[in-house]
């Protein structure tokens, strides 16, 4: 059977209007890619409450969800069912389907499929609080502060096995980097292809005159560790602009001094307007991939990061031996605010900005346009059918 021929559909995670990010804008990419050269897949989420932006994102496609949707504060609070959502996953009937795109950060990998259906999963992380972040989630959990640590422990236990016994179903994985292609390896066992995320490069401007403050772009929560970047320029002095919202917004506010400004609600336009004006970008957690620092390099800013994670595919250090590469920003070695400060201080004296090309690292970061994902992840569907096909 020929692709354009058969039944297509698409599985994510959930649909939530305040926190649409960069997975959900890779299943809508995914979803446009399936639409012009395949058909209209009909599109499968736990829950969805994007009703109003559904015809910007999905046009005419309509989302199925779960029984979770019609639970109290199901819409909004999804994560609250958390023991019952790999049971909801399990509910989807894929039977008429001949092909299964699932787009998972979490939960949508785990459908049940048969032997005749092609499932192709896009991994953006195994589940984080489950495997290597679960104190981290449990430490600043409210229930394991009332006293529910162990049960939670349990729960996160049991969606450890399931988290494992669903991967071994998939029939092609793409990981978002290579940094989750090692931890699918570690917590699976499984191999996976790396197809990087797609970032809207042309909405940037590298040609704007560069001004002397930092930025750092992030939703407010604790992984992202936002304290560390607060310690280190409250003790250098430099202006910071932090933009995003978050749990941990009000209490980042305390500690900061005046050099250190929170931006939480501007436009698109207003973000790109500023990577486009600092000095440089950065960013001190550790990231599965990391669209916004690529957003940055699209506006001709450098990158500051804490070298571990997904921020290894993007950036290419300067301090460095990289021949032959781009050399688009400064990684520190060790996750703390005392590297930080030595770090950009080096960069300030040095005066290390200077050696950046705005032009540059614009024309770096087009390796990861929007255009060139759909062009591997295309290949990518046809390679698995191909394979997938050739066996049945």
């Amino acid at each position: 059977m020929n692709i354009k021929d058969s039944k297509i559909a698409i599985v994510h995670d959930w649909f939530i209007q305040k926190s649409l990010g960069g997975s959900e804008k890779v299943t809508f990419i995914l979803n446009d890619l399936l639409n012009e050269k395949y058909t209209t897949p009909d599109i499968f989420s736990l829950i969805s409450n994007i009703e109003i932006v559904n015809k910007k994102y999905l046009k005419e496609s309509k989302i199925i969800t779960s029984f979770i949707q019609s639970l109290p504060f199901g819409k909004t609070n999804v994560q609250s069912y958390l023991p019952f959502l790999p049971y909801a996953i399990e509910q989807f009937d894929l039977r008429k389907y001949d092909l299964i795109i699932s787009s998972s950060h979490a939960l949508a990998k785990g459908v049940l499929t048969s032997p005749e259906q092609l499932h192709i999963s896009y991994i953006h992380t195994p589940m984080r609080y489950a495997w290597d972040q679960m104190n981290i989630y449990l430490k600043r959990s409210l229930l394991s502060k009332l006293g529910f640590e162990i049960p939670l422990r349990y729960i996160l236990y049991k969606l450890r096995e399931w988290d494992f016994y669903s991967s071994q179903r998939l029939d092609y994985i793409i990981a978002n980097s290579n940094f989750t292609s090692k931890r699918i390896k570690k917590y699976w066992g499984l191999e996976s292809e790396v197809i990087h995320p797609p970032v809207d490069i042309k909405r940037f401007n590298c040609n704007k005159s560069r001004d002397n403050f930092y930025i750092s772009v992030n939703r407010l929560v604790p992984n992202k560790r936002i304290d560390l970047l607060i310690k280190a320029f409250n003790n250098l002095n430099l202006p910071l602009i932090i933009i995003g919202d978050g749990p941990e917004r009000l209490k980042l506010e305390k500690i900061s001094k005046p050099n250190i400004k929170f931006l939480k609600k501007i436009s698109d336009k207003e973000v790109a307007n500023y990577m486009s004006r600092c000095r440089a970008f950065v960013y001190a957690g550790i990231e599965d991939f990391g669209i916004a620092p690529v957003e940055a390099m699209a506006s001709g800013a450098p990158i500051i990061a804490y070298g571990n994670g997904g921020i290894l595919d993007t950036v290419n250090c300067l301090n460095k031996n990289s021949e032959g590469k781009v050399q688009n920003g400064l990684l520190f070695k060790k996750q703390t605010s005392e590297d930080i400060i030595d770090t950009i201080s080096w960069f300030e004296d040095t005066k290390a900005w200077s050696k950046f090309n705005p032009q540059t690292l614009n024309e770096y970061s087009n390796r990861f346009s929007i255009e060139n994902f759909i062009n591997k992840f295309d290949f990518a569907i046809n390679k698995a059918w191909e394979i997938f096909t050739t066996k049945l």
